[in-house]
């Protein structure tokens, strides 16, 4: 299937959606995705009915997050929408189920545990939406998706959203979307956000968390959220953090469904200052007022940089990301590098210096942050410090 050139619409509200065409579309992170299809299928669904909107995300956190949303823009309507996901009980699920939906949000594999309890029928499905397929792909669900798509009637609308089309999404979209799907682009898929100032730091892999340390201590930064690349290693800067007295959430696929619940909402009320997280806090997690993000460990996949430094810089908000990089990590950078297209500004702190060898190119710019009472952003103007909150 071919899908022609992208069209470079501002994604406020897709236009073909209003007029019932298939879409795939790519975003760049941060320009309000959720409202942009949220609000034609609102409109078109009009009052109560029948189950007729299914949308399909790959984790718990983004299930959530686009239920709430779709609820807040539907309060002053008695459209009825709710959410399944697995690592909770059934209980409130199937009541809310049973009661009568118009929107389902659901992750793949729990939704198939309902439809196979004869709770979910999809014969009635008008709207379609896969949203990050491409995430989707990495966790294993593109079987699940594959037999869930073919429950619901083929006379319906597609929304598919994938930031990346490789082969096996490539075909998925042949077989899901009609031919005369429309193709939309919003930013460059592989682009940084223009309201993000990005840098890394070139340090030895045995002192990436004193330079982290002494990144938080240096940086005036309203809520900063911090990238492992393992479970375990996200336990291990938490607990060190919590040692340093930062407040700290974590965030990870081991942690039960309530402790990933009330690190997200204590996140966001301000009740702690930092989260770690593995990439499953990459993709599509909406916090207001991320200030910073740090990756300890550079992403395994480049495209993952893009969505990771993308939870800062959010909604014409300006954002800082800093990735710190050992001798192991440099062909990652240069990766990363070639598919976003650009050199990434090379820093450095006073003390965390390492010497050019090999990969390792002197740094561009020294930075040496001051500490004179008052924290300081790395990248020049200052910020109102965390919750009026100093940190001893």
């Amino acid at each position: 299937m071919g899908y022609g050139e992208p069209t470079p619409v501002q994604l406020r509200a897709i236009p073909p959606a209003l007029e019932g065409k298939d879409v795939i579309a790519s975003a760049q992170t941060g320009t309000g995705k959720t409202a942009a299809f949220a609000l034609p299928i609102l409109q078109s669904l009009g009052g109560h009915g029948k189950l007729r909107c299914l949308i399909l995300e790959p984790t718990r956190e983004l299930a959530m997050q686009v239920e709430t949303s779709i609820r807040n823009l539907a309060r002053f309507t008695d459209l009825r929408v709710a959410c399944v996901f697995g690592g909770v009980g059934y209980g409130a699920q199937r009541i809310a189920l049973r009661e009568g939906l118009d929107i389902l949000v659901a992750t793949p594999g729990r939704l198939e545990d309902h439809m196979q309890q004869g709770l979910v029928q999809l014969n009635d499905i008008r709207v379609l939406v896969l949203d990050e397929v491409d995430r989707m792909l990495d966790v294993g669900f593109l079987p699940p998706m594959r037999r869930i798509i073919s429950k619901c009637p083929k006379a319906r609308q597609t929304l598919f959203f994938s930031a990346t089309l490789p082969p096996e999404i490539a075909g998925l979209a042949d077989w899901a979307l009609r031919g005369d799907a429309v193709r939309i682009e919003v930013g460059a898929a592989r682009s940084v956000a223009t309201m993000v100032k990005h840098g890394v730091y070139l340090v030895d892999a045995s002192r990436k968390f004193d330079l982290l340390q002494a990144l938080l201590e240096a940086t005036d930064f309203q809520s900063a959220i911090i990238f492992s690349r393992t479970k375990h290693g996200a336990d291990k800067i938490a607990k060190k953090l919590r040692g340093a007295n930062h407040s700290v959430a974590v965030l990870h696929a081991n942690r039960s469904q309530n402790q990933r619940i009330e690190a997200l909402e204590g996140f966001k009320s301000g009740k702690y200052e930092v989260m770690v997280a593995t990439d499953i806090a990459a993709r599509g997690i909406d916090v207001a007022g991320v200030s910073h993000v740090i990756n300890y460990d550079i992403p395994q996949h480049p495209e993952d940089y893009v969505h990771r430094i993308g939870r800062t810089g959010r909604a014409q908000q300006t954002g800082d990301a800093f990735t710190l990089v050992a001798m192991d990590e440099v062909s990652k950078l240069a990766a990363i590098e070639k598919f976003i297209g650009q050199k990434i500004e090379r820093l450095e702190m006073g003390g965390f210096a390492v010497p050019a060898a090999g990969s390792f190119a002197p740094a561009k710019k020294a930075l040496e942050p001051r500490l004179d009472g008052t924290r300081k952003r790395v990248f020049g103007k200052s910020r109102r410090s965390f919750g009026g909150r100093q940190r001893g």
